[in-house]
């Protein structure tokens, strides 16, 4: 079984002119950055996997903790974390964005958001008529 962790933040979006205040808001809309990742390591890596779909290039959590001068074992916490949140896939090792762009990222989301719903109202029925309650 897969387990996807969805978390939707709402927040006022930030002016359409600092595409880096945008990205922020973006990931933090979705979860992805907590207000203790005071070094924004985890921003930074999904910067890195941007960049990585800009040039299609799959990534190892080397090359990321190369290029955005963390550690490995913090490179693979954040990469765990994005990959939980259905953002983020890993294939041989190398490690990518699901989805070629931002926008097909978000319906992905929504999509297993909609189906986590869909189960979680199913269970309720039947508890629901387990209890008597229906």
């Amino acid at each position: 079984m897969r387990f996807t962790r969805i978390t939707i933040i709402r927040s006022s979006r930030p002016e359409k002119t600092d595409i880096n205040k945008e990205l922020q808001w973006f990931g933090g809309t979705l979860g992805l950055f907590s207000l203790r990742d005071k070094d924004k390591s985890c921003f930074r890596i999904f910067i890195i996997l941007l960049q990585g779909l800009k040039q299609d290039k799959k990534l190892t959590s080397n090359e990321i903790a190369l290029r955005t001068g963390l550690t490995r074992g913090t490179v693979v916490h954040h990469l765990n974390k994005l990959m939980s949140s259905g953002i983020v896939v890993s294939e041989h090792n190398k490690y990518s964005l699901r989805m070629d762009n931002l926008e097909k990222i978000v319906e992905h989301i929504k999509r297993d958001a909609d189906e986590a719903w869909e189960r979680l109202r199913e269970v309720a029925r039947d508890i629901d008529e387990k209890l008597g309650l229906r």
